[in-house]
């Protein structure tokens, strides 16, 4: 029997306003369980707006999605995102609401910074980090909140390319080792390499799908 998509948008339809222009023109698209998808297009063609109805940040207007919960969002700046003095503190306050002992706590902070290689770093201040450290931090915090689906727009925005390339494979790992699944904003047609598929958006509509490095010559 298939399994039922990690991610999936009918016929979805927003704007920011009223009666403004919309943002979202009737898109539609689906990720498989377990996959890693990345999205593609210009900017103001919607991409960041779908991530932020994904995760709960937005309401459409109208149309249809769904995305398996909990679902983790990561910034393009982790600095939006990271509220505490250090790296544990940070990936433990997303647990608040989950009213855990304090050693069930310890221990998904723990198993969260094992998954990214960050365990020695639990109690080195946020500001002391590199920005792909902090990206880390911010995915680390998703993980320990147990996320089915994971979030990332333009994540490799800021960082340099050995830092871009080290946060792409980390994903793609997790995607491969712990049945995550992620949908991953991106203007960098080298990130591709990694993905198991993508779309490209424009005007709010998704205009192409499927094997990423076909798009990447599309677009290149």
């Amino acid at each position: 029997m298939q399994t039922a998509p990690a991610i999936r948008v009918a016929d979805l339809c927003f704007s920011w306003s009223d009666q403004g222009k919309l943002v979202l023109d009737h898109c539609s698209l689906v990720v498989p369980k377990g996959e890693f998808w990345m999205l593609l297009g210009t900017n103001g063609s919607g991409k960041s707006t779908l991530l932020r109805l994904l995760s709960g940040l937005a309401v459409p207007q109208s149309g249809m999605l769904e995305a398996g919960q909990p679902v983790g969002f990561v910034f393009q700046n982790p600095d939006h995102q990271l509220v505490m003095p250090t790296v544990g503190a940070d990936v433990a306050f997303g647990l608040v609401s989950e009213k855990l002992s304090l050693s069930e706590t310890r221990l998904r902070v723990e198993e969260a910074l094992q998954a990214v290689n960050l365990v020695h770093l639990e109690r080195r201040p946020i500001y002391a980090l590199s920005g792909g450290q902090k990206q880390r931090v911010a995915i680390a915090g998703a993980l320990a909140r147990h996320c089915e689906v994971l979030l990332l727009d333009e994540p490799t925005a800021l960082l340099d390319p050995d830092s871009q390339r080290d946060l792409v494979e980390q994903v793609r790992r997790l995607v491969k080792t712990r049945g995550l699944t992620a949908l991953w904003v991106t203007h960098r047609l080298n990130e591709l390499e990694f993905a198991d598929g993508a779309f490209l958006l424009e005007q709010g509509q998704v205009v192409d799908q499927g094997d990423p490095l076909r798009l990447r010559e599309r677009l290149a």
